[in-house]
């Protein structure tokens, strides 16, 4: 008799209304860890740029949402993941330890355990700044198990206690369509109403027995905000030389700027000055495409340091928009194969079984732009189955063309959002 495979959905959201450098010192591990989850952020915004328009999406949260699955990965499964999302397989202890000595098994827990610690850590420190700062910001955590399945208790504690998750249980088995709709709340609650039916009819099904959800959200106001009176129409030249009217912000104030032959940037930076959105403006209105080419982590670390304080005339377009993904493909060609094959993916540290795999991946995300500040939403799914400036002037920076930006914590360096702005009536 064939064996039943088991489904497994875990599903991240991310809300966010609102805020360069990172301004306070973060301990090692949870600089290696942020260091990766920008390192991978990029590399998936460089897969991601083929798509044509407008593009958005966080990387934070398909990170949380790939972190709590690694937590139940195995062997090569593990290990592929490990590479594709620059998780460090060991976390530093402060004494020397011979690299080409291969870990114990009990060495590579203790190594799991101290990496969702320091993750875990990373969100704690979110919550407690969101609770007393000029701002809102959550991390929400829950997983939602079967009734009655057997799911293995160091899992659950993973999310309980570094994930700081809530469990549940469900009826995915005989209730599906209450089961979807009770998660679905929950999704809608934790991200203010943001993101409204996450999961679609369809992805949940009698074979499902786990889905984890993480929300994200964050609402605050610009430092240096733009009056409403000053936004005016003006042309917004797209990457084909076509013009269309939008509403232009438009302020005169001290911002940090930077600039090259071929770029500017701007840092726009929250109340409180913990979070920051970076534009990042090709000088060429055709120039976009190119200046995709040169994002990775050592460029943009190097533009950030540039960074520096002084007058400039800004005007930035309101806009909205909403990117929406498929990423299993886009994962397996960064090199997580196995995951998303079964009879090979393992995720045994979930079940205790070499039953389960990821058949999908899905990602959805909303941002707003305007005067008073940002609000963005983002939800991922991860459905799992069984088997130089001069100094004489004051700079002009003018975002009337395509752009690149990405909202930023300040404290830790983590990326929480990135994205392009090809068309702002689209």
């Amino acid at each position: 008799m064939r064996a039943i495979k088991c489904v497994f959905v875990l599903l991240v959201v991310t809300a966010t209304a609102s805020g360069v450098r990172t301004k306070l010192a973060v301990k090692e591990g949870e600089r290696i860890i942020v260091e990766g989850n920008n390192k991978f952020a990029l590399e998936l915004y460089a897969k991601l740029r083929a798509r044509e328009g407008n593009l958005f999406f966080s990387p934070y949260s398909i990170s949380t949402a790939l972190a709590m699955t690694y937590a139940g990965a195995r062997g090569e499964t593990e290990a592929q993941m490990a590479r594709v999302l620059h998780f460090p397989t060991t976390m530093p202890i402060g004494v020397w330890r011979d690299p080409d000595k291969e870990l114990s098994k009990s060495e590579r827990a203790w190594h799991r355990m101290r990496f969702h610690s320091a993750f875990g850590r990373i969100i704690k420190d979110l919550n407690n700044r969101g609770k007393k700062g000029g701002y809102e910001l959550t991390v929400a955590n829950a997983l939602w198990g079967q009734k009655g399945y057997g799911i293995v208790t160091n899992f659950i504690r993973v999310v309980l206690d570094y994930y700081s998750g809530e469990c549940k249980q469900v009826d995915f088995v005989t209730a599906t369509e209450d089961a979807r709709k009770t998660i679905n709340v929950w999704v809608e609650k934790k991200t203010r109403n943001k993101i409204k039916n996450l999961i679609p009819k369809g992805v949940l099904n009698r074979l499902t027995r786990l889905v984890l959800t993480n929300a994200i959200y964050f609402k605050g106001n610009w430092a240096s905000r733009f009056e409403k009176d000053r936004t005016k129409d003006a042309p917004f030249t797209l990457a084909g030389g076509e013009k269309v009217d939008v509403p232009m912000m438009n302020q005169t104030a001290d911002f940090n700027y930077m600039e090259t032959e071929d770029f500017q940037g701007l840092e726009l930076p929250y109340v409180d000055d913990e979070l920051s959105m970076i534009i990042l403006l090709p000088k060429q209105v055709d120039g976009l495409a190119e200046f995709e080419k040169t994002l990775t982590l050592k460029n943009l670390s190097q533009w950030l340091a540039r960074l520096h304080k002084r007058k400039v005339i800004v005007s930035v377009p309101k806009f909205k928009m909403t990117s929406q993904f498929r990423l299993a493909e886009v994962l397996k060609s960064m090199g997580m194969t196995d995951a998303f094959v079964p009879d090979v993916a393992d995720f045994s540290g979930m079940n205790g079984k070499r039953d389960l795999f990821i058949w999908a991946v899905i990602h959805k995300a909303y941002v707003d732009v305007n005067e008073e500040g940002t609000e963005a939403a983002a939800a991922t799914a991860v459905v799992v189955g069984i088997t130089s400036v001069m100094p004489g002037r004051i700079p002009i920076f003018r975002a009337d063309h395509p752009f690149l930006f990405l909202i930023r914590d300040n404290h830790s360096g983590s990326i929480l959002f990135i994205g392009r702005m090809m068309n702002p009536k689209a």
